[in-house]
């Protein structure tokens, strides 16, 4: 029996010197015209676009290079800030693949993408019992969206990685690093390896 191949989908991209993670909030500034393109077209059909961490170039100007990896962004809410630019709150949700860009006339990406298999839902392991408790500990201190969480998701394997590595003071290579890890488990062992 042959192995089945991923569903491609066109995603347009939004290149950024950040990592956003499934379930976590990014405020962003829209003012390029392929970005308020993409929007615009984000907003009128209902579909998300991605976000990848910059590898060379810039935010602005010239296609830049990004990772391979990377979290489809929905948008939640947007407004207009005191520059007068849009604002953009986003949320990460699917992880995907690029395998191959293009770059439309206006100089946004449109990628090919796989979608990345959700996490399952699994009970932290003895070992690293301490994230959970580090977790609750930096919820407790500095709050947030966060801080009304039931207790039980604090046993899911998957949530307690991505809102550490959402919320310590990472750097974008190492954040991406786990973002492009399959393994909850395998995840929390990395997180545990960061911490001084």
């Amino acid at each position: 029996m042959p192995e089945s191949v991923p569903a491609v989908e066109a995603l347009p991209l939004f290149p950024l010197h950040a990592v956003l993670l499934p379930g976590a909030s990014l405020g962003l500034r829209v003012f390029e015209p392929r970005y308020l393109d993409l929007v615009r077209d984000c907003s009128r059909n209902g579909h998300g676009f991605g976000v990848c961490m910059i590898l060379e170039g810039e935010e602005v100007g010239a296609v830049t290079s990004a990772a391979a990896f990377g979290t489809e962004a929905v948008i939640e809410d947007f407004g207009t800030g005191d520059d007068g630019l849009l604002t953009l709150q986003v949320r990460g949700r699917r992880r995907f693949h690029v395998h191959r860009v293009r770059v439309r006339d206006n100089g946004l990406q449109v990628a090919e993408v796989s979608w990345c298999a959700a996490d399952a839902v699994e009970p932290l392991r003895p070992e690293h019992g301490l994230l959970a408790t580090l977790l609750h500990e930096v919820i407790d201190k500095f709050g947030g969206e966060h801080a009304g969480a039931p207790e039980a998701r604090f046993d899911d394997a998957a949530w307690v990685g991505w809102r550490l590595a959402e919320m310590l003071p990472l750097q974008n290579v190492q954040r991406q690093a786990l973002l492009q890890t399959e393994d909850p488990h395998e995840r929390l062992q990395q997180v545990l390896s960061l911490l001084p």
